[in-house]
């Protein structure tokens, strides 16, 4: 009598939008696993139907994930296979399955990935901005201040930055940009592969107002995507930058704050825009 072979989880990506995405080999899993784990059940099941596939389900989402591990690892050393699936694209990005793959691969399991669709990528493909680095950043804080912190954190990074946004909060995310990074170019990707799919390209600024004329344009989930800072080596006008920060300190701007408005409005490192500052706060009959 053989011995059964331990299972596999197959970690499988899913349409965003359009199921003529759905690779033959996506479909094939599914079809064959012994059962699927998926973040909404009701969702999944529908696909399903579509691919003419019948298989068990099990939810697995953000509040029952941790306690899914114990018994998806016991029916994996029983010799069953498993899928796990998100509501769409491709699963961990920015969806649950990071604590499950994390500790099934600690206890030795198979985890293997079965490649597709992913939103995160699908709209870099098409952006126009560089892509030989990008950051991405999942959603950012709901609240402002917190939101606002993030995007300043970041605003000297060079590499393109990548965020997942809703609908009701596509407007305050375009407001906190232009706050923060000023005419830094931003891409909006709203629902990629769909009917209405859109690409809107320009400052913060200037998509709020196409947002404002045409409402639809905020429906739908969206990739934010936002180009990075000028290069390190980006020459900078040093006399324009010292004349704007002496402006700004003698109107009682803080030295951090002046070195942020330096850096959005002139491009270089924050960094030596604030040491710049500071020299220039403390430099004789500066107040």
């Amino acid at each position: 009598m053989s011995e059964r072979k331990e299972g596999v989880l197959y970690v499988v990506a899913t349409p965003i939008g359009n199921l003529e995405d759905m690779s033959a080999r996506a479909a094939r899993t599914l079809a064959e696993v012994d059962a699927i784990a998926a973040e909404d059940t009701r969702h999944t099941q529908r696909l399903l139907k579509h691919l003419g596939v019948e298989r068990p389900l099990l939810s697995l989402h953000e509040h029952n994930e941790a306690g899914r591990v114990d018994q998806l690892r016991a029916r994996l050393l029983a010799g069953e296979s498993l899928a796990l699936v998100s509501d769409a694209g491709t699963p961990l990005i920015s969806d649950p399955g990071f604590v499950l793959v994390r500790e099934l691969r600690r206890a030795g399991c198979r985890v293997v990935p079965i490649p597709g669709p992913c939103a995160l990528v699908a709209a870099l493909s098409v952006a126009g901005l560089p892509t030989d680095r990008f950051t991405f950043e999942g959603f950012l804080p709901a609240k402002s201040a917190a939101r606002r912190r993030q995007l300043e954190a970041g605003a000297s990074r060079e590499e393109t930055r990548v965020f997942y946004e809703s609908p009701h909060r596509i407007r305050d995310l375009l407001e906190d940009v232009a706050t923060t990074l000023g005419e830094r170019r931003v891409v909006l990707a709203r629902e990629l592969t769909k009917t209405f799919e859109t690409l809107l390209d320009g400052s913060a600024a200037s998509l709020l107002e196409t947002i404002a004329e045409d409402s639809d344009q905020a429906r739908g989930e969206f990739v934010v995507m936002l180009a990075g800072a000028p290069a390190a080596d980006t020459a900078v006008d040093d006399a324009e930058g010292e004349a704007l920060l002496q402006a700004l300190l003698a109107e009682g701007v803080g030295v951090k704050s002046a070195a942020g408005v330096a850096t959005r409005l002139l491009g270089g490192r924050r960094k030596q825009w604030y040491q710049l500052a500071l020299t220039l706060k403390d430099a004789p009959g500066e107040g």
